[in-house]
């Protein structure tokens, strides 16, 4: 009996090996993130979530195998807790301000406002609600969207989440090079810096005012680091999405709501007074950059393209 149930599991993929790696990454990153950050609710449900998908089926665990480089991300993301980036850099506060108003400043009777302020005078109840859900979209559309490539061809899902995490991995190398304060920052604070300050909604607060919810209030109370605000990473993720929308030649309705979703979270990055053009701007070279890097570094014969088929290989 023993030995047929053996057979059973290593035909599933499940193995002793297998089982004790997980246990001992689970509970490895449970103390790291201890450590680290402190206990938060969001690491259990990671860990169990990993586990469920692991033991569920065949194809949930190459599901969570291949969703690796988006775990990586997050843990790394949630790490910069520790580490903030102004302890490594001065954060660019007024300088970035002045650039932007130099740049894109917009002409208001006598003064010239940035497009934030501009904004922040002239806001609308129907652009409120209309940033809002932008904004809410810009982690189920990536994640959804992967989910979709998983199922229709997975070396393309694998192509595009290394991308995702490439992406996001010149991103933060920019958060430590150039700390930068978002535009709400200055709103508040002006150009002096105060450290470890707490996240904010900035003018998303307008939507959850307007339906009486705290959505964006708990989502900014767990942000990482406010003064990561360049490049806006925000602004990559959808990008990333509609180039690989575009080049798995997908429908036009879907080429055109993932241009919308695009379009729509630039605008409201800037209306919401979370970033500064410039910072979208930058946002979109991130994406740009990580795209060409992996295409080039996976294009070519080498250490990078045998390791992005063995992943292939593993998940198929």
């Amino acid at each position: 009996m023993p030995a047929t149930t053996t057979l059973v599991e290593e035909q599933k993929g499940i193995t002793v090996k297998s089982v004790l790696v997980l246990a001992g990454m689970s509970v490895s990153y449970l103390l790291l993130s201890y450590v680290l950050v402190g206990f938060k609710t969001d690491q259990l449900v990671l860990v169990g979530l990993a586990s469920v998908l692991f033991f569920l089926s065949p194809i949930t665990r190459k599901l969570l195998i291949g969703f690796s480089s988006f775990i990586v991300f997050w843990v790394l993301f949630d790490y910069m807790k520790a580490f903030p980036n102004y302890w490594f850099n001065a954060v660019h506060i007024e300088s970035l301000y002045n650039a932007e108003k130099a740049i894109f400043g917009i002409g208001s009777g006598t003064l010239r406002l940035t497009p934030n302020e501009y904004w922040l005078l002239h806001s609308h109840t129907f652009l409120d609600v209309m940033s809002g859900l932008f904004y809410l979209t810009w982690v189920p559309v990536p994640l959804g969207f992967a989910v979709f490539l998983f199922f229709r061809n997975r070396r393309q899902f694998v192509y595009f989440s290394l991308t995702f995490l490439l992406i996001n991995l010149l991103g933060f190398v920019v958060y430590y090079l150039y700390p930068a304060a978002p535009p709400w920052y200055v709103q508040q604070f002006g150009f002096e810096f105060v450290a470890a300050t707490p996240g904010n909604t900035a003018g998303l607060s307008r939507f959850d005012v307007f339906f009486g919810v705290e959505i964006f209030q708990g989502l900014y109370a767990k942000s990482s680091n406010v003064f990561a605000a360049m490049p806006s990473l925000h602004s990559s993720y959808p990008l990333l999405v509609l180039y690989y929308a575009l080049k798995n030649r997908l429908g036009l309705l879907m080429k055109s709501v993932f241009s919308i979703i695009t379009v729509g979270i630039w605008f409201a990055a800037v209306y919401s007074s979370h970033h500064y053009v410039v910072d979208v701007l930058a946002g979109i070279a991130c994406a740009s950059c990580g795209i060409l890097l992996f295409n080039f570094l996976a294009g070519r014969p080498g250490a990078t393209k045998k390791a992005v088929d063995k992943f292939v290989a593993v998940i198929s």
